[in-house]
């Protein structure tokens, strides 16, 4: 049919993928990686894993969004006797190179997302960008229908984010090699609870089989 022929420039996988799925980085910081303030074991091995595979797919996603902790005063979150569960030590401050995204991918989202400035925040959805936007705002505007999340903490905010991501768009994915857990006992519990919210769970070698 006359039009739906794809040009030299763009193949039909692009035609059909590129404008309807995104990927989520979610708190790839230097403040969760090793030598920050609230490290994830292998959090900077993570953060390569995602450059790598980000550099060679990005043609697969319409939009690439990232979310960052970005703490300015917020309350009760932080803590000098953590619980660990809802209290944490200072991390992710505002303004400061821990809370900037980590070296290795800061060249690759189109929009980032700052969460926590006043208050706890786990979710990616609970963050906006400078000028005010939401990542649901940002998911319609894209008419994306799809997500992929990747990042840090497997065990808290990626969780959080692919939970919420739900409520958005039809198909949730999580890159089970690009993300790490706060411990492996936490991981276990989170996959178990994404599994049960009908988040798939792969990895990202399988990613377009």
């Amino acid at each position: 049919m006359e039009g739906t022929e794809p040009s030299d420039e763009e193949t039909l996988a692009e035609l059909l993928v590129k404008p309807h799925r995104a990927l989520i980085l979610v708190d790839v910081q230097p403040t969760f990686c090793e030598g920050g303030a609230l490290a994830v074991e292998g959090g900077n091995a993570v953060a390569r894993r995602i450059a790598e595979f980000t550099d060679t797919n990005r043609d697969n996603y319409g939009v690439i969004v990232s979310t960052q902790d970005w703490h300015i005063e917020p309350g009760d979150h932080f803590s000098d006797q953590p619980d660990f569960v809802d209290t944490w030590p200072p991390h992710g401050v505002a303004g400061t190179e821990e809370a900037d995204l980590h070296p290795a991918i800061a060249h690759l989202p189109d929009v980032s997302v700052k969460k926590g400035q006043y208050a706890a925040a786990y979710s990616g959805f609970e963050g906006k960008t400078d000028d005010g936007r939401t990542l649901a705002d940002i998911l319609k505007d894209a008419e994306i229908t799809s997500v992929d999340i990747v990042g840090l903490a497997e065990s808290h905010c990626v969780k959080d984010t692919a939970l919420d991501a739900r409520s958005f768009v039809e198909e949730v994915r999580v890159f089970s090699d690009l993300t790490a857990p706060v411990t492996e006992e936490l991981g276990v519990k989170a996959r178990t609870i994404m599994e049960g919210a009908g988040i798939i769970q792969l990895e990202s070698k399988n990613a377009w089989l």
